[in-house]
């Protein structure tokens, strides 16, 4: 077994040092936290609720959601949210709430949209059209306004992405808004996607709109991808109103049920509250800084071998013609039709870029010699 173990663990651990197209930040130590792993951890229920089973963490859960509220123009107060399972969690708590406030509502999102929205729309059974994307990934705003001049008569659902997942583009609230304007729609509800760039949003120039000072209702965030850590995690959270209008008692455990899942990673909101504690937004503003600038001498080298490169203003994400299978599994990419991206991630060193640009000039090398 021990064995077995040990050869799982170096896979990884090789693996981990040569993925490129991947968001999941590499430069994280959670060693100290290792103690943790021989006693039971459960965040069961409301993160706000204490329960009659006394091993959790809701402490530091409460002050990672408090960082996130603050850092997302709010406060607890006025917002509610909790450590989640990952950014497909957070997507679902965000219809689940849209569907609980308007029963008849039509979710619109465009065709760039992760995968697993189609799902959670799927096992929340909400009524739902897709979008057309414009190139870079954006959604197109003309197609968005067609299909909702044909339903203007029910309650709209907007699900915005705030950087998809292959180009990195973030669909503009304020054209939403104009279309919302134009329609007279009063029943709607705004949730954004910010899986991805939710940690990194908020220190660009500028700055995109997403939070709740533009008064959106629920934002989903990946904690494991910008900020890094070994397990999957993210945050939801949702204007107050919303929770409150789905909060049980549950005697059973003595908390309230307020959440997807009922027993809950009680580990994952340590690792956040962390980074947090070392960082703070100062450090995150440093982080989005360098992966900038990484993303820039990207998209430099790889325009100096003669690659066709897109990259939406500010982003971290490089897209750019897709190589061969060899080089993509070589180096981790992600692809999709004609394309590849690099996500420059913290953790990820120039060198590694100047390997798959070496790579990548050798294979257009050989393509020209067998032309």
């Amino acid at each position: 077994m021990n064995q077995r173990i040990e050869e799982i663990y170096n896979r990884i651990k090789k693996n981990s040092t040569s993925f490129l197209g991947y968001p999941l930040a590499k430069d994280f130590d959670y060693s100290e936290f290792a103690p943790f792993l021989n006693v039971c951890i459960n965040n069961i229920g409301d993160p706000e609720s204490a329960s009659t089973l006394s091993i959790d963490t809701k402490d530091v859960e409460r002050e990672v959601v408090s960082f996130f509220a603050d850092m997302l123009s709010s406060n607890i107060e006025d917002v509610w949210g909790y450590v989640t399972n990952g950014g497909t969690e957070g997507n679902l708590y965000g219809l689940y709430m849209a569907r609980e406030s308007f029963r008849n509502g039509i979710v619109y999102y465009s065709e760039a949209t992760h995968y697993s929205v189609k799902k959670n729309l799927h096992l929340l059974n909400i009524d739902n059209i897709v979008v057309r994307s414009q190139d870079n990934g954006e959604i197109d705003y003309s197609d968005l306004e067609t299909l909702l001049s044909y339903n203007r008569n029910k309650p709209a659902i907007f699900f915005l992405n705030i950087g998809t997942t292959m180009t990195e583009a973030i669909d503009d609230l304020d054209k939403i808004k104009d279309i919302i304007q134009k329609y007279a729609i009063k029943d709607y509800y705004i949730h954004c996607d910010a899986a991805f760039l939710g940690c990194t949003a908020p220190f660009t120039d500028p700055k995109p709109k997403f939070d709740f000072s533009e008064n959106v209702d629920s934002i989903s965030i990946s904690g494991h991808k910008f900020i890094g850590g070994p397990i999957p995690c993210g945050v939801v959270l949702t204007q107050r109103k919303h929770r409150n209008r789905i909060v049980n008692s549950v005697s059973y455990v003595g908390t309230l049920d307020t959440t997807i899942t009922g027993s809950r990673n009680g580990l994952t909101p340590l690792f956040l509250w962390s980074f947090i504690q070392k960082y703070g937004k100062e450090g995150l503003a440093k982080r989005v800084k360098n992966a900038q600038e990484l993303a820039a001498y990207t998209s430099e080298k790889l325009t100096e071998i003669g690659v066709n490169v897109m990259r939406n203003k500010g982003a971290i994400t490089v897209v750019f013609d897709k190589p061969s299978v060899a080089l993509c599994k070589k180096h981790q990419l992600a692809s999709q039709d004609k394309i590849a991206h690099i996500i420059c991630v913290p953790g990820i060193e120039k060198s590694q870029i100047d390997v798959f640009i070496e790579d990548y000039k050798k294979e257009l090398v050989l393509e020209l010699a067998y032309a």
